[in-house]
């Protein structure tokens, strides 16, 4: 297998989960005879009943000799899994049979962390740790056990095995994977191309006016947030599939919120920050440029949060800046957060606030190699077997590009968001949080509200995008709209009506509950972009005339879009 550097290797976040020698001990309980086992991970005490341990290994036993059996009698071994879908697998008797007894292996260990018996979190991270050893061992990933390879290298007289080095050296220079190739794009150049202008910047972000498309616009404007984890242009990425483009033309001045990219001079930014100097500032510049007294927002991912926070920070003041709230794959409510629970524990909270709380800056590398983890077979092996194993470059792909193109995060605002949203979840509650000097309740803002969420995201679990209807409007909850996607938290976001992609989910049922709510939902083929369309305009006000110009007599244009914020590399 292909030795990784440290920053580049999976395994590097697993010592913050769990002590690895504990998952070992445990699982010497799979020895014959054992009559008990328990031990202490942490404060929590971890146990396999000898029973259930005794039946899974009777179950194995019975499985590898019908695995053994299939083999002498010359069967085909079934191969149930992508890894090993190619012909090269099934064509050798010894390689057929060793992606047989890892998958049989895999199930095993599966089961044998099923079985445990500790409580959830434990158990949760439990799983994942054996998943991702399961995911790490396999033998696609060496290059001794992997057919394909072979077939390569003898197809490229050996150039394959070149090009696999040359690539895995690119990649340890840079410390990170490849996952597209960076050379076929160019943010400003093929991507992040809308027409606009800065129109506003401060020591946080800049302002992105868009340039009109249509000889009418909408009289009210629309004001991105998007996370500030990650670069904007993820929503205007190219023409073809840009949210930006597809605004634009539909009729709205669109403003956008880019934000910089945190260096040592943000290394003391707080989530008040955030919210004050950034979404808050966003706002009313946007507010005295249009003239209008509400704007329609929008904010993604933590961008939807920021953007709550911001919204409950004003209504607390008085304030009643929008006609309307969009918020796509957004948590308010953090009960449930999914696969990125794992992390999370007052250890690990802990431990970021004393490193970081007072000042410093969370690594963008840090933090894509984290959400790479969480999706190991597409995100990391698949591309150590191709680039590595078999010497291919990977094929340009936007979303890709822009995946690898990480941020920093300000370690006090990341250290803050950690304990009040992650662990303690507090923002949930009316006035547990003290936010810009206000005690913020989210169930104040008052404005029809359209919440998406997608179906197999695995970052912010559909549920919990839903669980917003029961914050927002909780007096009139006929102005929440919420609409279900396929795919994941990007995909499923990314997803332009022209491209007739996937399906969605809507219903009009007055229920709060999630599952309720899916069960008297209508599938519908396509973008769920349209149903969006239908709410904004619902929303935007009469038509005007489009502005000639970017910005009035005091926000001028400084730059064109994109602007340099988002060329920043972290």
């Amino acid at each position: 297998m292909i030795n990784l550097p440290p920053q580049m290797h999976p395994t590097m976040w697993m010592t913050q989960i769990a002590d690895p020698g504990a998952f070992q001990d445990l699982f010497k309980a799979a020895q014959p005879g054992f009559d008990a086992f328990a031990l202490k991970v942490g404060d929590a005490e971890v146990k396999l009943d000898p029973k259930v341990v005794a039946q899974l290994q009777g179950d194995y036993l019975k499985q590898f000799t019908s695995l053994w059996q299939q083999l002498a009698s010359d069967e085909t071994l079934a191969l149930q899994d992508n890894r090993f879908a190619s012909q090269e697998w099934q064509a050798n008797k010894l390689h057929a049979f060793t992606a047989a007894a890892y998958l049989l292996n895999a199930r095993f260990l599966q089961s044998m962390a099923d079985a445990v018996e500790a409580p959830n979190k434990v158990k949760q991270r439990i799983q994942f740790a054996v998943q991702q050893t399961i995911d790490a061992m396999s033998p696609a990933n060496f290059f001794a056990t992997n057919p394909e390879a072979h077939k390569k290298i003898l197809e490229t007289k050996g150039e394959s095995l070149t090009k696999g080095i040359s690539h895995l050296l690119a990649d340890m220079r840079k410390g990170r994977i490849s996952q597209s190739d960076e050379s076929a794009f160019e943010v400003g150049k093929n991507l992040a191309i809308t027409e606009g202008a800065v129109v506003f910047e401060n020591a946080m972000f800049q302002l992105i006016q868009y340039r009109p498309q249509t000889a009418t616009v909408f009289q009210k404007p629309l004001l991105l947030v998007p996370p500030c984890i990650n670069k904007y242009y993820i929503l205007d990425l190219q023409p073809q599939n840009s949210v930006v483009r597809h605004l634009v033309e539909l009729g709205h001045t669109v403003y956008l919120v880019s934000w910089r990219n945190p260096d040592a001079s943000m290394a003391k930014t707080t989530w008040d920050d955030y919210v004050q100097d950034g979404v808050i500032e966003a706002i009313h510049t946007v507010q005295e440029i249009s003239g209008q007294k509400q704007i329609n927002a929008f904010g993604f991912c933590v961008g939807g949060t920021l953007i709550s926070s911001a919204l409950a920070v004003m209504y607390a003041r008085g304030e009643k800046p929008i006609a309307s709230l969009t918020l796509l794959t957004a948590l308010l409510d953090f009960s449930d957060t999914g696969v990125l629970d794992v992390f999370i524990d007052e250890g690990h909270v802990r431990m970021r606030e004393q490193t970081l709380g007072r000042g410093g800056l969370m690594k963008g590398s840090d933090m894509a190699s984290a959400f790479s983890i969480l999706r190991p077979n597409d995100l990391i092996w698949n591309y150590v077997k191709a680039n590595y194993l078999k010497g291919e470059a990977p094929p340009p792909f936007d979303l890709l590009y822009w995946n690898a193109d990480s941020t920093n995060m300000a370690g006090p605002m990341y250290a803050w968001y950690l304990r009040n949203m992650y662990l303690e979840n507090k923002l949930k509650d009316p006035g547990a949080l003290t936010i810009c000097g206000e005690q913020v309740d989210l169930g104040a803002i008052d404005a029809p509200t359209f919440i998406y969420g997608s179906r197999e995201d695995h970052i912010v679990p559909w549920t919990s995008a839903f669980a917003s209807m029961r914050l927002l409007n909780p007096k009139k909850p006929g102005r929440n709209r919420f609409v279900l996607g396929a795919s994941g938290h990007i995909a499923g976001v990314i997803n332009p009506p022209v491209k007739k992609k996937r399906n969605y989910w809507v219903s009009d049922a007055a229920v709060t509950d999630a599952d309720a709510w899916l069960a008297s939902a209508t599938e519908k083929p396509g973008s769920w972009w349209n149903e969006w369309a239908d709410f904004l305009a619902e929303h935007a006000g009469k038509k005007i005339k489009a502005p000639a110009e970017y910005g009035n007599d005091k926000y001028v244009p400084l730059e064109p879009a994109p602007g340099r914020y988002v060329k920043a590399k972290a």
